[in-house]
């Protein structure tokens, strides 16, 4: 190992103002991730972006042509000293915290960052050790990026099929066209206060899912030791698709199902996680799986029903929580067995291919993050 300062290794440079820049294909960063894309550049070669102030833990990188906003600086790497992904994750393993110069606001000074001491193996044996971490992080990107398509195209057909009402009307006078749109007859529902299609009837989220409403176990049975349950108090154990386990309880009170839909119940009202194992839930969630089995079609309803409290906040209805009472009676327009059947049937092979990629990267994150501190300290070598 030979031992240097960041200033041996990198030349830091303030990002600039985007807002007078044009749309484009360059991706501007800010301290919370990409911020949107514009028309021109500030840098073309992979960089490490680092806070300045704020969120000292968000250090981020580029490998394409950028643009980052003043909350970071950028660098240029001397590529014939260091491998610019190897001292990414040799950064991003340190607690900038303990270096803020930052009274109030935790803020990192060029200087302060320019006095950090790096150890660097051989320049061979970094880029061995990050051709490994950046294969492991392109797959979780991938797998981040299948899921993500395939969730917007089962919201998409939902939105097609339950709410704008073209599904394919495979009856013989519609022949597999758009219902609506092809003249399907419509009737209006008193209960719902508008049109949904002939043989299509008003449900209940009660009448159509088990609902558990969460309570929270006595404040004592709680541990971080991995003994008894394990217990999600509310959306702040949320991950993308399946929640991270920080607590146990000795005294568990309401279960959720593996399987079962995470809803919360307090702002942020109705986001979702899965439960990706039987868990106690506490009184921020409630739990939700379908009375008949179409889990799938129960799960693009929350969305929906999502989209409409971010649409109330936006309008300044502000959801603090939503009530068992008010979870119970949300109502929709529910369609025919064989309709849903055929919904179903598309979405579980999503959802099946969701799930085991957000398995996937949740193994592989961890298999990473065990792997890093003993490939930097040198205790494991790649061949």
């Amino acid at each position: 190992m030979s031992e240097y300062r960041l200033k041996d290794l990198v030349k830091i440079k303030n990002g600039r103002d985007h807002k007078s820049l044009a749309d484009g294909i360059y991706p501007v960063y800010g301290s919370g991730g990409l911020m949107r894309m514009v028309d021109n550049y500030l840098h073309d070669k992979p960089s490490i972006l680092l806070p300045r102030k704020g969120t000292l833990n968000n250090i981020q990188y580029s490998e394409q042509p950028f643009w980052t906003v003043d909350t970071l600086y950028y660098t240029e790497i001397n590529q014939n000293k260091v491998d610019a992904y190897y001292l990414y994750y040799y950064l991003k393993m340190l607690d900038l915290n303990s270096l803020s110069s930052g009274t109030g606001v935790p803020s990192m000074t060029s200087g302060a960052y320019y006095g950090i001491k790096v150890n660097l193996p051989q320049l061979d044996t970094q880029k061995k050790i990050s051709t490994l971490l950046y294969a492991i992080d392109k797959k979780i990107e991938f797998n981040n990026r299948i899921n993500a398509e395939l969730e917007v195209i089962a919201k998409t057909l939902y939105d097609y099929w339950f709410i704008q009402f073209d599904f394919p009307d495979d009856s013989p006078q519609g022949q597999g066209k758009p219902y609506k749109t092809s003249g399907g007859k419509m009737v209006y529902n008193p209960t719902l206060k508008r049109e949904i299609p002939e043989g299509w009837s008003d449900k209940t989220l009660s009448q159509i899912a088990n609902i558990t409403m969460g309570q929270s176990p006595e404040g004592s049975s709680y541990n971080d030791e991995g003994v008894g349950t394990i217990f999600y108090q509310g959306s702040t154990d949320f991950g993308w698709l399946f929640p991270t386990t920080r607590q146990y309880t000795t005294a568990p009170s309401r279960m959720a199902k593996k399987g079962d839909i995470l809803l919360s119940v307090r702002a942020p009202v109705g986001d979702m996680n899965i439960a990706n194992t039987d868990c106690c839930i506490g009184r921020g969630l409630a739990a939700l799986n379908s009375k008949t089995g179409s889990d799938g079609f129960l799960f693009y309803v929350m969305k929906y029903f999502k989209q409409i409290f971010d649409r109330r906040n936006s309008e300044g209805t502000t959801f603090g929580s939503i009530t068992k009472n008010d979870l119970h009676s949300l109502t929709l327009a529910y369609p025919t067995s064989d309709l849903l059947k055929k919904y179903d049937e598309i979405v579980t092979n999503y959802n099946k291919t969701i799930f085991e990629r957000s398995l996937e990267n949740r193994e592989l994150i961890a298999l990473r993050d065990w792997l890093l501190p003993m490939l930097m300290n040198g205790q494991v070598t790649v061949k």
